[in-house]
Order: structure tokens, then sequence, then C-alpha cells
């Protein structure tokens, strides 16, 4: 067991943290380790580790998301794990592609006709007075919100 070890949270009880929040200048890899630590202790409640939004950065860095589940299992901390990421994956991003790719995920909107009718159909679910929905993450952010009893 690591020294910095985060115990897992219960994703029943709370969301993972925002898909915003950055490790190591990444967005998503907070969340995926929320996800992958509430997973390996059994309290993922309705999310999944992994899932395409993960598999994201897994993709960026092109790391495997079971392996990093791996590392997450021993007890490590997150910049441990980020550390574990940055020494294993094949590709190596420099601090400006990593700003880069940053941006593009944060500010990616729905691009597709199936995408576009998800983001209309979640807003009408969630609120259909709201306008301010316009990301992938602001989407992400409400829907964490409401499901924990927060007003949209």
């Amino acid at each position: 067991m690591s020294k910095t070890s985060i115990p897992a949270p219960d994703l029943s009880q709370r969301p993972p943290r925002s898909p915003r929040v950055r490790l190591g200048g990444f967005p998503i890899l907070p969340r995926a380790l929320d996800k992958g630590r509430a997973k390996a202790a059994g309290k993922a409640g309705e999310y999944h580790y992994n899932c395409p939004l993960d598999q994201s950065f897994f993709d960026f860095v092109q790391v495997d998301g079971g392996a990093v589940l791996k590392e997450i299992k021993k007890g490590k901390g997150d910049w441990e794990i980020l550390e574990w990421i940055l020494a294993n994956a094949k590709r190596k991003p420099t601090p400006w592609e990593i700003d880069q790719w940053a941006s593009f995920v944060e500010t990616r909107t729905f691009d597709t006709v199936q995408s576009k009718e998800r983001i209309l159909n979640e807003t009408k679910r969630l609120n259909a007075n709201r306008s301010d929905l316009l990301t992938r993450f602001d989407l992400l952010d409400l829907d964490d919100h409401v499901t924990f009893g927060g007003k949209a």
C-alpha cells in the first residue's frame, strides 16, 4: 500500500471529480481515478471506469486503462499514478500538446447528429429551460449535480 493512497470514493453517495479537474495538466484523469478506485472497492454506483471519456485520455497518452486500474488497485495516490502513466505511456506529450488537448476536450461540443440529440434529450430531462449547456463537460457536471440532489 502506498503512503499517499487515497480512499475509494463511494460513487453511490457522491459523484467523481469533475472532468474539468486536472492532474499533471490533464483533465479527465482525476475523474477516471475516482471511478477506478470506486470500481476496485465495489462502490462505483452508476459510474463506469474506462468509459469513452476515460478512454479519450488513455488514447491520448497511449496507455492501457486496464493497466492503470492495476496501479490504482495497488493503493497509489494520484501523483504516483500520474508518474506511472508518464513513465509507461507510449506517447509522451509535450506541455504544449497537453494544453492543446485539454483545451479541445474541455470545450468539445456535441458535433454529431446523435450527440446533438443526446444533449437535447438530457437537457429536457434535467431542466428544459437551461440554454447554457454547450459542452460535454457542462452536461456531465450538471448530471452529477442533479443525480445527487442538486437543482438544475
